[in-house]
């Protein structure tokens, strides 16, 4: 029995005993017992009620990836890999070792899905904080012609597909930071990480990992200001990760689609209309650098008007913080 099997015989929000349960599942009472202490584990907010049985005590949103495949486009689904796993290191980890397996079909692109990491990260080696159930961890595994010289501006390009699927979804406000993060109203909403794999030359492989706060209200250790879907919409909107899931595929496979084709000078606009950046007094977090904020270079480096003209950042090179 799986974990996922439980919380959704759990997600009624009732009273269910370890006696039925285990009939439902066709399991024992005892495995049922040891699956509700792994998935507590976990994180899932199941309540033992001594003598009754078990219930949830929040509602858990589980990913499903039939329900994502049936709501995206079919011709879309033809090119997909996709795959929805309980619980993962990091989905950006299971793309390098999926691709290293022999694959059926002519999928060209894979996008893995999980309702939980254990090491999830962000840029620079951080630990992106992964709950189960309650956020989006996402990695698509793209192949893109050029070599890596022809990547400038690609997590810019993710970052703007992601920008335009929560906007479509009715979230306002939202903003970009260089190079990396989806912000709302200066707090972190998501992050992307971009990993390269194999030759300088030829075909560049790449891995592109999307986390996305949905449900979180609560982030032990996190050292900057963050938001969630939650929080923004407060109770007034039901956020379902499967539906934001099919936002979010479809739009960033649209997003790497038009970049290869065209590259990176044709999202130069629309990723400039919501820059945090731009117009703002910068400085480096590493180093000495201070200046304004100026926006980007049709290769998506970063501008910066400093005291000795304008400087141009590469992605990699430096952080930049708002000075405050």
């Amino acid at each position: 029995m799986k974990t996922k099997a439980l919380i959704n015989r759990l997600s009624d929000g009732a009273v269910h005993s370890g006696a039925s349960l285990a009939v439902e599942l066709g399991v024992s009472r005892t495995a049922v017992w040891k699956q509700v202490h792994r998935a507590q584990e976990k994180g899932y907010p199941i309540e033992t009620l001594r003598g009754q049985g078990y219930r949830l005590t929040e509602s858990v949103d589980l990913l499903d990836a039939e329900r994502i495949r049936s709501r995206l486009d079919k011709a879309l689904v033809e090119r997909l890999d996709l795959v929805v796993l309980e619980t993962v290191d990091s989905t950006n980890a299971e793309i390098v070792r999926r691709r290293s397996r022999p694959q059926d079909g002519c999928h060209s692109m894979m996008v893995c899905l999980a309702d939980a990491q254990t090491a999830g990260r962000g840029r620079r080696g951080k630990v992106w904080q992964s709950p189960p159930g309650e956020n989006l961890y996402l990695s698509f595994g793209l192949t893109l012609p050029g070599g890596f010289s022809a990547l400038d501006g690609l997590s810019l390009v993710v970052g703007s597909a992601v920008a335009e699927a929560l906007e479509a979804l009715g979230v306002e406000d939202i903003q970009l930071k260089w190079p990396n993060d989806i912000m709302h109203k200066g707090s972190k909403l998501a992050g992307i990480l971009i990993e390269l794999q194999g030759e300088l030359e030829g075909a560049a492989q790449v891995v592109a990992g999307i986390g996305l706060n949905v449900h979180m209200q609560h982030a032990a250790g996190v050292d900057q200001p963050w938001t969630s879907l939650a929080r923004i919409a407060g109770g007034g909107h039901e956020w379902r990760r499967n539906n934001i899931a099919v936002h979010l595929v479809a739009a960033v496979v649209a997003a790497v689609d038009r970049f290869s084709e065209s590259g990176f000078a044709d999202f130069q606009p629309q990723w400039q209309s919501r820059d945090l950046f731009f117009g703002e007094e910068l400085k480096a977090v590493q180093g000495e650098l201070k200046g304004i904020g100026c926006g980007i270079d049709a290769s998506g480096n970063y501008l910066i008007q400093t005291i000795n003209g304008i400087e141009t950042i590469r992605a990699g090179e430096i952080s930049m913080r708002v000075v405050t």
